[in-house]
């Protein structure tokens, strides 16, 4: 087990980028400040995804590899809906969508986080 394959690890990582992506919506466009903070953000996108795929193929062996592959994907769209917020709002275009997709596929991937086995027993 590495540092990259834990749970901590991604929990850290998602939280972190989600608090990147926040602070990176709210700055102004064209300013230093967010350009440098988007690209941080997506640093931490590679992580989540690297620590995600890990965690992914270490509970392939639990016997839900499905509902772990919904995760997945739904977490790769979700980060996908934070980039499209930040560069569509970065161009002045329209992204009231993105962020109402963004809240949905973030609910989703973290209600099946959570009610997975190796999620915190919130969900009964």
């Amino acid at each position: 087990m590495t540092v990259l394959d834990s749970t901590h690890f991604h929990i850290f990582s998602w939280v972190v980028g989600i608090i990147l992506f926040l602070v990176a919506a709210v700055m102004a466009n064209g300013t230093k400040g967010k350009k440098i903070t988007h690209m941080i953000a997506r640093l931490f996108y590679v992580l989540i995804l690297v620590s995600g795929f890990l965690l992914f193929m270490k509970t392939m062996s639990l016997g839900m590899g499905a509902l772990y592959g919904m995760k997945f994907l739904f977490g790769l769209v979700t980060i996908g809906m934070m980039e499209m917020v930040l560069v569509r709002s970065e161009k002045n275009k329209s992204v009231t969508m993105f962020w109402v997709l963004f809240f949905v596929f973030l609910f989703v991937t973290m209600f099946l986080g959570f009610k997975l086995p190796l999620g915190i027993t919130w969900f009964k």
